[in-house]
């Protein structure tokens, strides 16, 4: 149980938070010494079974910690040697001494000479064996291939947590990564003892599964109030303005405010002033990562004000609704998931959905109640029913208001002038057809909201009826080798009817599970739109008629490979597929980068000090290092260590040096002192210091980019 980490720090057992345990139990009478000679080695003991219950109160005989010290003990010292060994993959000789089959300088690594044991056995035994993997040759994949690709990356010197201060997307793999190899390793290394106590079932903290209501409250259309501002986009109207010779028509999105001690307002703002307020918010807080402008959306939905409880809203496009608005311009198909739904207007064929589909997906049945009500003679409308309304953009709508909240949530931007000019100016006044039409929104949000409150519950009940199956299934995969048994039935039985019923349920939770996250995502929030118009574009660069051709491969190994052919494949030296799936997301992070460094730039107006910044982002690691040593050492800020650096270009000047330190004395005193000057100064340490966290953003993403474009 030793860490074989030579960095890692030496555990100290705190042994004091066990108050059963006596402190010398030798001299208390209840353990006999024993001599021990030197040549004496450990003896093999087998494995003792989980207990259940336990009345101990002291230490077995024989022993000094009690069987849950022992199981707590273990713990720590397996978590500490897995970050250790996880932590030392970032190294460049990481995998050199990691043993076979990857290659080293010095020669074969024997497996009990390796530097990660921990890693190594899941490799050896979880990762090298899976199949199609364990068909791969040394040399070719696990050599020149994978060894290559992971030290490439190392060599890159990507920012870690610390150089950014903030916690990175690889460290909360790492971190994730960690808790799986921690819990493998717990359960299945026992003490030598073998008087360990494992934790059982029932001390375990159960999750509530209880519906977000908190997340509910978030798209609510009026009374939630962010940072002093209660906003909705609570309508659309079409404006018409006039070009030259012609009136051209707009969307104007008529926007509620609400502010604190102060009457409520409406404003109208197009679409191109939602993005001049974007760009203005990037002059005014120079260095701030903002999120992204939703993209325009031209989709329409319908309402009818004679919904049952089991109605709603459908997105369709109003080329499709031309009987329904003939006075609309017409608009291309939405873009978000609502439109892959059942469209109650589409000509041909006309299925209405059962109830049975309707209670399995909330969605599913608000759109095809719609189509069931409007699917009747064409006579019904004139005898009960009023003819639906269409609602004018209504997608881009919420979009737009979860883009506002969003942007209220920080502070900085809640108070900044170019949102308050944006929420307070061009005040209109709404006519009686606009008033409905807020009305008319804000019942089309409380069913939407209520929807999606309905599908938590469904989703809620339906887990508590699974819960008496489930806890048998959790206590099995917990305590008694549950995994194995999983996997070894899932080989055997070839569908889901055949399971044992605890397996049967488990998948059915699964299921439930999966539909709610994908309602979530891509339905249920303001934002679902804009994201499912991201995954379209990843959507539209892969071949599926080329993958179905793949997988009808009987052979796991010939599918795998063929996979693997069809998104690593360059054509006559082109691109890969998986080399244009990543660079399309990562070019547009760039850009964005490269947008807030150029505003943050204008804004400290110092061209020497940013000149330097980006220099000291793009100089050899062992300068970066240096500097970071001289920084430590004198206790100063890495800043400041960098901006009087004589090994980055260009040399500052001594009324630079000093206006730079005086810049960042007057950022360290900033909180107790509000003198202009000071302030002045602290406000543009501030900003270099943003500058040089997007100057090691950028230079991240670019180095990403450059290693997916390798050959």
């Amino acid at each position: 149980m030793n860490s074989s980490g030579q960095n890692s720090a030496p555990f100290q057992p705190r042994l004091e938070r066990f108050n059963t345990a006596p402190e010398d139990p030798i001299q208390e009478g209840l353990v006999q010494p024993v001599a021990v000679s030197p040549e004496s080695t450990r003896i093999n003991m087998n494995r003792s079974s989980a207990s259940t219950f336990s009345t101990k109160s002291i230490p077995p005989p024989g022993s000094v910690l009690t069987g849950k010290q022992e199981h707590y003990l273990k713990r720590e010292l397996i978590s500490q040697q897995t970050e250790w060994e996880i932590s030392e993959l970032a190294s460049e000789t990481a995998l050199q001494r990691f043993g076979a089959p990857f290659k080293s300088d010095a020669g074969e690594v024997a497996p009990e000479d390796s530097e990660l044991p921990l890693l190594r056995y899941m490799f050896v035994n979880h990762v090298r064996n899976f199949p199609f993997l364990d068909r791969a040759r040394e040399k070719e994949f696990w050599q020149d291939k994978l060894q290559t690709f992971l030290e490439s990356f190392a060599t890159k010197r990507i920012s870690s947590s610390e150089d950014r201060l903030e916690e990175t997307k690889r460290r909360k793999l790492a971190v994730k990564a960690q808790k799986l190899v921690e819990l493998m390793m717990v359960s299945g290394l026992p003490t030598a003892s073998g008087y360990e106590e494992r934790i059982r079932f029932s001390e375990m903290e159960v999750v509530d599964r209880g519906a977000n209501e908190e997340g509910l409250a978030l798209n609510v259309p009026e009374g939630h109030a962010i940072n002093g501002w209660d906003v909705n986009v609570a309508s659309v109207r079409t404006t018409s303005v006039k070009r030259h010779v012609r009136h051209h028509a707009h969307a104007e999105f008529l926007l509620r405010v609400k502010r604190q001690g102060k009457p409520e307002i409406y404003v109208g703002r197009r679409y191109s002033e939602f993005a001049q307020m974007h760009k203005r918010l990037r002059l005014e807080i120079p260095g701030k990562v903002l999120p992204p402008l939703p993209r325009k959306n031209h989709s329409n939905s319908l309402y009818s004000k004679d919904d049952d409880d089991a109605d709603s809203i459908s997105s369709v496009s109003t080329q499709d609704v031309k009987e329904a608005a003939a006075h609309e311009e017409p608009a291309p198909a939405s873009s978000g998931f609502r439109s892959y739904l059942p469209n109650p207007f589409s000509g041909g064929h006309r299925r209405t959905a059962s109830r049975s589909s309707q209670a399995a997906s909330p969605r599913a049945s608000l759109d095809a109640s719609s189509t069931t009500k409007l699917n009747r003679k064409s006579g019904d409308f004139s005898r009960d029913h009023s003819p639906p309304k269409v609602l004018y953009r209504e997608e881009q709508r919420v979009s737009l208001r979860a883009f506002l909240r969003n942007f209220l949530q920080n502070e900085s931007i809640a108070n900044s002038n170019a949102m308050n000019d944006f929420l307070t100016g061009n005040v209109v006044t709404l006519n009686e057809e606009e008033m409905e039409d807020v009305k008319r929104r804000i019942e089309m949000d409380d069913k939407r909201i209520e929807e999606q409150r309905r599908f938590y519950e469904i989703a809620r009940q339906r887990a508590r009826e699974l819960d008496v199956h489930m806890e048998k299934f959790r206590r099995e995969v917990v305590e008694s080798n549950g995994l194995t048994k999983l996997f070894a039935e899932i080989k055997q039985k070839n569908t889901i009817a055949e399971l044992s019923p605890e397996y049967k349920k488990f998948a059915e939770w699964l299921r439930i599970e999966v539909a709610a996250v994908i309602y979530h995502l891509f339905l249920a929030e303001d934002n679902s739109p804009e994201l499912f118009a991201q995954a379209k574009r990843i959507h539209s660069l892969i071949p599926y008629t080329a993958l179905k051709q793949v997988i009808r491969f009987a052979n796991p190994a010939a599918v795998m490979a063929g996979v693997l052919d069809l998104f690593l494949a360059q054509p006559f030296g082109a691109k890969s597929l998986l080399q244009r799936i990543f660079s399309l997301a990562l070019g547009d992070s760039i850009r964005s980068v490269q947008k807030s460094i150029d505003g943050l730039a204008a804004k400290i107006n110092e061209p020497v000090f940013c000149e330097k910044i980006k220099n000291y982002n793009q100089c050899d690691q062992d300068i970066k290092d240096a500097i970071r040593r001289e920084a430590a050492q004198d206790d100063l800020d890495l800043l400041v260590a960098i901006l009087r650096s004589e090994d980055i270009k260009p040399e500052l000047k001594p009324e630079e040096i000093g206006r730079a330190f005086n810049a960042y004395v007057a950022w360290n005193s900033a909180v107790e002192n509000v003198d202009e000057e000071l302030r002045t100064g602290a406000e543009t340490f501030a900003h270099l210091k943003q500058l040089l966290k997007l100057y090691t953003r950028q230079r991240d993403k670019t180095m990403m980019l450059r290693m997916i474009e390798e050959p």
